[in-house]
């Protein structure tokens, strides 16, 4: 019984965790980024692949099960027009000078949350080069990541048939989102906190959005089959919004139970003030987050 209410008692810190750090702030942040460095990334992918299979229908054929496509709202307008893939070297230039803009400041908001998370002083995070570099060094990883699934796709689902392909395609997305939210929590995340730690908030993100990405297909799917062509373009626009802000909202609250588990905070007292010793040293660690300089100490006081 008592370890049953401990369970329980989990998923309520959670909770009460996400609130303290302002979760829904920091996910709207990150949606936000990410909604406008999609659109760019999507460009250089496509057009890497146009230079890249270019004169090869079978290859061109075999994204359409790909990662790329795993996409929901956007994804199946990508599968249509896979035939139509060509290789130009000025939008290529431009996409990625876009989208690497666009995509530091998605990471640059992710590394801000999963700072907010792991309650990691100002003075201890990294500088505006360090944080760049490992913006960086997230997008890069990603990108070889998304390759490697899309090729990888094409050799799993290229021999699998009809609910097999639709089984292997799943899967192999999940796999995908696996380590995709592990580099995610390793890159960005401080080096003060073991690798060890992420496995578990990983698992349950990666697990969660494979979820996402096949609900929203089926949404998609019903939604906009028979749908005009203005309330089609609006819906898509809200549609990808709103899935964003849901993976985004899902990754901080994978990166809360990360820091829950490892710190051991539970039980939390959801409402008045702090009754247990996990509600305090959380509130110690928060507060301590504004200490900006070397020089600078806060100290908390309960009474």
């Amino acid at each position: 019984m008592q370890q049953r209410h401990e369970w329980l008692a989990l998923p309520m810190a959670v909770v009460k965790k996400f609130a303290d750090d302002q979760g829904g702030s920091l996910a709207a942040l990150v949606a936000y980024y990410a909604f406008f460095s999609l659109f760019p990334l999507l460009l250089v992918f496509t057009t890497i692949l146009g230079y890249v299979l270019q004169g090869d229908p079978g290859s061109q054929n075999s994204i359409k099960s790909s990662v790329l496509a795993q996409f929901p709202i956007i994804g199946s307008d990508i599968s249509r027009n896979i035939h139509q893939l060509h290789g130009h070297v000025f939008a290529l230039v431009i996409g990625l000078l876009t989208s690497l803009w666009a995509g530091l400041g998605v990471t640059q908001a992710a590394r801000q949350a999963f700072d907010r998370v792991w309650a990691v002083p100002f003075k201890d995070r990294p500088d505006f080069v360090q944080s760049r570099l490992r913006g960086l060094l997230l997008l890069v990883s990603l990108g070889l990541l998304f390759i490697v699934a899309t090729l990888a796709s094409g050799l799993v689902t290229g021999g699998l048939g009809g609910a097999l392909a639709k089984v292997g395609g799943i899967a192999l997305s999940l796999l995908v989102n696996l380590g995709l939210f592990m580099v995610a929590f390793r890159v960005m995340t401080s080096r003060t906190v073991g690798t060890r730690c992420l496995w578990l908030g990983a698992c349950l993100a990666g697990v969660a959005w494979t979820i996402l990405q096949v609900l929203g297909g089926i949404y998609i799917g019903h939604v906009f089959r028979h749908s005009t062509s203005t309330y089609g373009f609006f819906g898509i626009v809200i549609a990808l919004l709103v899935w964003l802000h849901l993976g985004a909202q899902v990754t901080v609250y994978a990166a809360e139970v990360n820091v829950v588990v490892t710190r051991k905070l539970w039980p939390r007292s959801l409402l008045g003030p702090p009754a247990h010793p996990a509600d305090e040293k959380a509130l110690v660690a928060l507060a301590k987050v504004e200490e900006r300089h070397d020089t600078e100490k806060v100290d908390v006081e309960f009474k």
